[in-house]
């Protein structure tokens, strides 16, 4: 996002490609405005809070009319630099890792995976999903103007490639694997562990009813 942008909130700042993934479907199905209680119903988030997260940005929409789906499309995709494709590379292709590569972001087509890597001679020289994988060894040699990884490597492998990629100058690695990788401060990394999220879901089923969420 714009330099003049990175106040607000990092919740709010996880949220906007939410928004942005369905003021896009309503845009390909024609529709001109949407309400922040349709846009509140599709995307899970509180009416209150879509209407919070869009003051920072100035006056989105209109009292009575709700909002121009089509300049918040506009809006968003110059917000998210959705003009923009970014080059990620994913490196381990195992199961979860052949699997993002058969999807490749299909629904946008900003943030495509351009190339993968791994130490199996079976897949390296391949193409999977349209994408060629190289020998994990020649890392260095393709990671050009790349700005972003998905890190699918077995768990004692993550903190050497993640150096690896670091040297390399990537800025962004999403971290599918249970190892807490270390980076510098520049480098920003996300966390997903399946097992955690999994185990999370669990517990909010049992202990946090929706008919309770919607009532506080």
């Amino acid at each position: 996002m714009n330099n003049e942008q990175n106040k607000i909130p990092q919740a709010t700042a996880k949220r906007l490609p939410l928004y942005y993934r369905f003021i896009n479907n309503l845009h390909h199905q024609g529709k001109l405005r949407v309400s922040s209680k349709e846009l509140s119903d599709a995307v899970k988030v509180d009416s209150a809070t879509i209407r919070r997260d869009f003051s920072y940005f100035g006056a989105l929409g209109k009292k009575g009319y709700g909002y121009n789906v089509e300049y918040l499309l506009s809006f968003f995709r110059k917000t998210l630099d959705q003009d923009e494709v970014t080059k990620v590379a994913l490196i381990g292709v195992g199961n979860l890792g052949t699997a993002f590569l058969h999807y490749n972001f299909m629904k946008n087509n900003n943030t495509k995976i351009e190339m993968a890597f791994d130490a199996d001679p079976n897949k390296v020289g391949s193409d999977i999903g349209g994408v060629p994988v190289y020998h994990v060894d020649d890392l260095e040699d393709h990671l050009i103007n790349t700005a972003v990884a998905i890190l699918t490597v077995p768990s004692t492998e993550a903190q050497g490639i993640t150096e690896r990629l670091v040297d390399a100058g990537v800025s962004g690695i999403l971290n599918f694997t249970p190892a807490r990788i270390t980076v510098p401060d520049h480098i920003r990394v996300h966390h997903i562990d399946l097992s955690v999220e999994l185990q999370s879901l669990v517990y909010f089923l049992k202990h946090y009813p929706l008919e309770e969420e919607a009532g506080d």
